[in-house]
């Protein structure tokens, strides 16, 4: 008969548990590993051990074992990290649209692609504009990559004076490129250019890389490729990424001498359509309800306090609240707005599809947990019941003592 002692499996069911939980849990070590008592993980200490911080600012978590120990570090000291660039070896110019003195995510992308040539050659990039930009507009240029800032004396209402300023610009710095958005303003600016200056154009880029770049031609029935970049380029949106990295620092430089030009053009104000009677595809602001809105009547006064073009979900235009025109989503819309504003919308998958390119998202809803809370830039825990007319009482008020 052996001596060997027999395993006692309660005994090793006690050893195993955790102590301090109302749950019974219980460990899976090795049991040489099992102490009695056991002191519980904080989660909060091993993330900060594993968390770095990446090239755009960003925390990342690395789990390979070499995490950071580094603490995140403060805005300030972000600031502290932007990228100067004092001798560049060449230069790429752009010109964004900047409406209304902001950058949009069509100028973001271009200003990408100019980074994007010129770090292949430790270049930099210059933003033209017309006067009238603030200082919190050209903080933002240097988050989106650009490292100078020539801002030309010319009224952007006068296009053929603008484009000769431009003219002089791009030959007196001796740029190697010149972007700009195809767009109704930068294609018209564009072509002015280059009619002026006889510059090598591309036009409508579709596929950009600094190796080649392609456009359609012959009526779209054709593509033409170069591989070698021209002089001046327009590319079409969603045609290059933005830029991701660290912020460079900016700088202004001082503009050519005025041309003195006098143009046979003059561009009027824009005039300001009714936001009803908008398209949802063109509209920049969007208020949409869903299920979680009741009264109709308080939504449709907000809507107008705000100037913003009505929208619903699919629920409500099939309970037939809301005309099929204004539904949102995959099954109904695909926005390109500037912000849009979810009264009461979960979330649905198809509804988040037609909101995939909406720059800014504020949602109200009593859900923590809903779709549309987590997609929000700014969420609102709160009965939409009770928000719209707090909201619209508030644009009146402000309005009259205005």
């Amino acid at each position: 008969m052996t001596q060997r002692t027999r395993r006692n499996p309660f005994e090793d069911r006690a050893r195993r548990r955790i102590a301090g939980s109302g749950r019974p849990r219980f460990t899976l070590r090795p049991m040489a590993a099992v102490a009695e008592v056991q002191r519980r993980r904080n989660p909060r200490a091993e993330l900060a051990r594993i968390t770095v911080e990446g090239p755009a600012g960003r925390p990342r978590l690395v789990r390979g074992g070499q995490g950071g120990s580094t603490a995140l570090r403060s805005p300030a000291q972000r600031v502290a990290q932007r990228i100067r660039v004092e001798t560049p070896a060449m230069l790429v110019l752009a010109v964004p649209d900047l409406a209304e003195g902001r950058l949009s995510r069509f100028d973001r992308q271009i200003l990408g692609a100019a980074r994007l040539i010129a770090d292949t050659a430790q270049g930099g990039v210059c933003v033209l504009c017309p006067p009238g930009l603030d200082e919190q507009a050209q903080t933002m240029l240097g988050d989106a990559g650009a490292d100078r800032l020539c801002i030309l004396p010319t009224d952007p209402a006068d296009p053929e004076r603008f484009a000769s300023d431009i003219v002089a610009w791009v030959k007196q710095s001796g740029a190697a490129h010149l972007l700009l958005p195809e767009s109704p303003d930068g294609a018209d600016l564009a072509r002015r250019v280059v009619a002026e200056g006889a510059f090598d154009f591309l036009g409508g880029i579709q596929a950009f890389s600094t190796r080649n770049v392609i456009a359609p031609c012959r009526a779209s029935r054709r593509e033409r490729v170069l591989t070698t970049l021209p002089i001046v380029m327009t590319l079409e949106e969603d045609r290059a990424a933005p830029y991701a990295g660290v912020a460079h620092d900016i700088c202004q430089v001082d503009h050519v001498a005025d041309t003195g030009a006098v143009g046979r053009v003059r561009l009027g104000a824009a005039m300001a359509a009714d936001p009803a009677s908008l398209p949802l595809a063109e509209a920049p602001f969007v208020a949409a309800a869903g299920n979680g809105v009741t009264d109709f009547t308080a939504f449709a006064a907000m809507v107008r306090a705000l100037g913003a073009t009505p929208g619903a979900s699919r629920v409500v235009c099939d309970a037939g609240l809301m005309p099929r025109a204004t539904q949102v989503g995959a099954s109904g819309t695909v926005l390109d707005a500037v912000c849009y504003l979810a009264m009461g919308i979960s979330g649905a998958p198809q509804h988040l599809q037609g909101i995939g390119r909406v720059e800014h998202i504020v949602a109200v809803n009593t859900d923590l947990h809903a779709a549309m809370i987590g997609r929000a830039g700014l969420a609102i825990i709160a009965d939409a019941q009770e928000v719209m007319p707090a909201l619209t009482d508030l644009l009146n008020q402000k309005g009259s003592n205005a």
